[in-house]
């Protein structure tokens, strides 16, 4: 079995190893993780000479489960008594015992625990990447430009904060389990827009985070069928993500959704992602992430830029506002608006909320207000929120684009 076929399994397996281990170990997430490496380890030795077993999953948790047995025994008689919270009865089970639903609790336990409320955000989406995609501290450090010493750092934190807190390794109850899963639904959407809008660097899309992202929403929507919102992320991530070849030009330059070569949009992600809409609404109806995900599916089934539906997009935005009021649903409203209604309509509503402090520093606000003053023709007012949009942008394909608006603005004069 080659290297490339076992790393098929690692991106196939690790999560859902990893959740039952945790689970076995009592939440001792360090150990586990350490086990189930120390298991792929074996396997990436044995199997090559071997090939892989009928049963590979069993395998490598049979392997994870006597390697934690070992090192708790060398815990204990070296360092430390042995663990109250360890399930050896889970650890001594049948690898096959642990399968179906039993599988889906797990992955849900972890989940759940990534994103628990008591760790800060950048832990969530770091523990997130990590435990539930398998992706290496170099990979997710690479990703969100940071050090990897930094984010071994913040990765160790979130695990030794889950293990001091206490913070239950379970799935939350009924009455809580609606507004978790928004959080946790959150997090996988930051990953996904970090990936397809990176927020700095020399790459605008990162495609490893996006489909991340989306492994990870299909995952979810498979343990809660009884919710929709997963559903409707899922569709909203894949119409997003069908653009992706089309928003760069050969030079890496931004290309704007109105500019796009269409014919270079996936249809099979597009057509996934309508039926999800289509599924989404009609389960949930006009919740958050099935609102975006309608707005998404209008802007797909646009042949053209011109005929885009924007009066029916404004209208969605409208009732995303009164669901959701947060000032970038309120920009995206006003940019909207303003390609339905006119740039005049959509600079006031832009004036109604310049005020916020989380746009103050949001480098699209500026270009959203500059490129509206570009299309009335003024041109200093224009110029001065290209320049403040240009400081406050740290993409650099978003900064390049901005470079060539003062550009032309600057061969118009004053």
């Amino acid at each position: 079995m080659d290297h490339a076929a076992i790393a098929e399994v690692y991106k196939r397996e690790f999560a859902s190893i990893l959740a039952t281990m945790i689970r076995a170990l009592g939440g001792d997430f360090t150990l586990a993780e350490e086990v189930v490496q120390d298991a792929f380890e074996a396997a990436l030795a044995e199997w090559k000479e071997r090939g892989a077993p009928q049963n590979a999953r069993g395998w490598l948790l049979g392997t994870a489960r006597h390697k934690a047995i070992d090192r708790i025994r060398r815990r204990s008689k070296f360092e430390a008594p042995l663990d109250e919270d360890v399930d050896f009865q889970a650890l001594g089970a049948a690898p096959d015992e642990a399968a179906g639903d039993a599988v889906g609790d797990d992955l849900l336990r972890l989940i759940f625990t990534c994103c628990h409320p008591a760790l800060a955000l950048e832990a969530q989406v770091a523990l997130t990447l990590r435990a539930l995609c398998g992706l290496t501290t170099d990979e997710i450090a690479r990703a969100f430009l940071a050090p990897p010493k930094t984010m071994a750092q913040r990765l160790v934190r979130a695990q030794n904060k889950i293990r001091v807190a206490k913070i239950p390794y379970v799935v939350p109850g009924r009455a809580e389990l609606a507004e978790r899963l928004d959080a946790v639904m959150s997090v996988v959407y930051l990953v996904f827009n970090e990936g397809y809008a990176a927020t700095a660097g020399d790459e605008l899309v990162r495609r490893e985070l996006c489909s991340e992202a989306i492994r990870i929403g299909r995952l979810l929507e498979s343990l809660v069928p009884h919710y929709s919102e997963p559903t409707a992320l899922v569709a909203l991530m894949l119409l997003h993500d069908a653009r992706r070849d089309a928003r760069l030009d050969a030079e890496g330059n931004l290309v704007l959704l109105e500019d796009q070569d269409r014919s270079l949009w996936d249809q099979r992600e597009i057509e996934e992602g309508l039926a999800r809409v289509t599924q989404a609404l009609r389960r949930g109806g006009a919740t958050p992430y099935g609102i975006q995900a309608a707005i998404a599916a209008l802007h797909a089934e646009a042949a053209r830029a011109e005929d885009t539906d924007w009066a029916q997009i404004a209208l969605l935005y409208r009732e995303l506002a009164r669901l959701v009021p947060t000032p970038v649903v309120l920009l995206n409203r006003a940019v909207a608006v303003a390609m339905h209604e006119g740039a005049e309509r959509g600079l006031a509503l832009l004036g109604e909320i310049a005020e916020e402090p989380e746009l103050a520093g949001h480098h699209l606000f500026h270009a959203a207000r500059a490129d509206l003053e570009r299309r009335l023709g003024r041109v200093p007012e224009a110029r001065r929120d290209y320049t403040r949009a240009l400081e406050l942008c740290r993409a650099e394909p978003e900064r390049r684009y901005l470079e060539r608006r003062l550009a032309e603005l600057g061969s118009k004069g004053n």
